[in-house]
């Protein structure tokens, strides 16, 4: 613990050094506001406040770091919710500003959807059933550099775009709303999403350092080791062939007949018997064996065994999206696999834009921002004309994945944060961790968090204070309403604990 404290003296004192007294002033943002709401719906009615504001982030020695964009609901009334739960929601990215997990998602309001339908305006806003707000008050942070958050004049950005730097900067934001809205006597709880789940890991060990005990940590979406997104490793085919299963499974392209929650379990077992001792034998695996588990893996994702077998049985994300609906003119998405769209043009055989070019998230990201913006006008907060969704081009390019990993006392370039989690609940061993994942999400594939997690050999005790709820959803669970419906009733169970 000393070491870390240490090690976050020093971060402070760099901080520090890079702020300028007059930035302060030069940043001119627009005044808080706020507005009583009433929820409805199942017979249950909650009168809430919300209040879209910015804190301020500052250093141990009170200098400006940013401000960061905050949009809280707090049920009413207030004198008595000094013992009412707070959960501090994100989204990832990086570079992701919080409007998905809010007017999507988890928020006591929420944009309609239907199915995998592509949304458009008039957005249709409905009080959210399944909404959080019953159980906790809710506050929806924005990462510095996305929505509405600023970063002080004179701030290197690079001190906060990444991994230390903008856990750091959330739980200094945590600590600002508790105090600000005199709720220390709140069990706190984290809910990220994606990006925010490794956001969640950090900040679950800094709070902790911070003297702020966390009660829960909800992981929507999750990815913890960053290895698994480098080129040409293992882990990535290994955690995408049970989704693939799962997606051709719903296309019809494989497992007719089959159930859906049986056939994605089947493919994780195959994965973990069968496809894992395959790719580690590498070109030593003998060509009939080659051939033979080609066939298997055919039988699984529908692509055809000569096609897996040139791959080396590694059949990457951009391959299955063009291959699988390739006789109809179209990809699936990435997001949520069960989205399509029409295929690109030959000429367009970039794979950047390819990756960028999901129908998953355009089928609803911008009736959300247009549905946000009304939220606001209604709230009575003047905002910029330009609210940053999403910002990945500044902020996820730069963002630096270097992260000193509790007890190994050497940086990572590419992160693994179970070893955060591993310590947090060791150091507070009353806290809970709720894990949800999607069958359809090819960005955060769940073998992936099953198999990290299960690295940590937690002992029995702690083990049983991590949940694990599977959905036949993809990246973004609120788009689902079953889901939706099912997420609640976990989150209600969750919190009830």
């Amino acid at each position: 613990m000393a070491d870390e404290q240490s090690v976050q003296q020093q971060t402070n004192q760099a901080t520090d050094e890079v702020i300028t007294a007059p930035a302060e002033k030069r940043l001119d943002l627009p005044e808080a506001a706020s507005k009583d709401l009433t929820w409805e719906a199942g017979g249950q009615r909650i009168d809430y406040t919300a209040t879209a504001a910015h804190l301020d982030v500052r250093t141990d020695t009170g200098s400006l770091i940013g401000k960061m964009f905050s949009l809280s609901y707090v049920a009413k009334p207030e004198g008595e919710n000094a013992d009412r739960p707070v959960t501090f929601c994100y989204n990832g990215g990086p570079g992701s500003s919080s409007v998905p997990v809010n007017l999507g998602g988890i928020g006591p309001r929420r944009v309609a959807t239907d199915g995998t339908a592509h949304l458009s305006l008039p957005a249709r806003v409905e009080d959210n059933p399944h909404t959080l707000l019953r159980q906790s008050d809710l506050v929806f942070l924005d990462a510095l550099g996305t929505g509405y958050s600023a970063i002080a004049e004179g701030v290197d950005p690079k001190t906060v775009w990444g991994v230390d730097g903008d856990a750091d900067a959330f739980a200094r934001a945590i600590v600002a709303w508790l105090t600000a809205n005199h709720r220390w006597g709140s069990p706190v709880y984290l809910f990220g999403e994606s990006y925010g789940t490794i956001r969640n890991a950090v900040l679950m060990r800094v709070l902790g350092e911070k003297s702020v005990p966390v009660r829960g940590v909800v992981m929507l979406s999750a990815i913890f080791d960053w290895v698994q997104t480098l080129p040409g490793e293992d882990l990535y085919f290994l955690g995408m062939l049970p989704t693939f299963a799962a997606t051709a499974r719903y296309f019809g392209r494989a497992g007719k007949g089959t159930d859906e929650v049986q056939w994605f379990e089947d493919a994780m077992d195959f994965t973990e018997r069968f496809y894992a001792p395959a790719l580690l034998r590498g070109d030593r695996l003998p060509a009939r064996e080659k051939a033979s588990v080609a066939r298997r893996i055919s039988k699984l994702i529908g692509l055809p065994a000569e096609q897996i077998e040139r791959c080396n049985l590694r059949v990457d994300l951009d391959t299955f999206r063009r291959s699988l609906l390739a006789d109809e003119g179209l990809v699936t998405g990435r997001l949520d696999m069960r989205f399509t769209s029409v295929a690109p043009l030959p000429v367009q055989g970039s794979t950047s834009f390819f990756a960028a070019e999901d129908p998953a998230d355009d089928a609803v990201e911008g009736v959300w921002h247009a549905a946000f913006r009304a939220h606001l006008d209604e709230i009575g907060f003047a905002g910029a004309p330009t609210y940053l969704v999403s910002n990945y081009s500044k902020v996820g390019v730069a963002w630096n994945w270097t992260h000193e990993e509790p007890g190994t006392e050497e940086p990572a370039t590419a992160p693994n944060v179970t070893y955060d989690i591993a310590v947090a609940m060791k150091r507070n061993p009353t806290m809970r961790l709720l894990i949800l994942g999607g069958r359809y999400d090819a960005a955060t594939t769940y073998w992936n968090v099953v198999h990290d997690m299960s690295c940590l050999f937690l002992p029995p005790a702690l083990k049983e204070r991590v949940s694990y709820r599977l959905y036949g959803c993809g990246h973004m669970a609120y788009v689902d309403v079953p889901t939706l419906e099912a997420m609640g009733a976990d989150l209600a169970e969750f919190y009830a604990l």
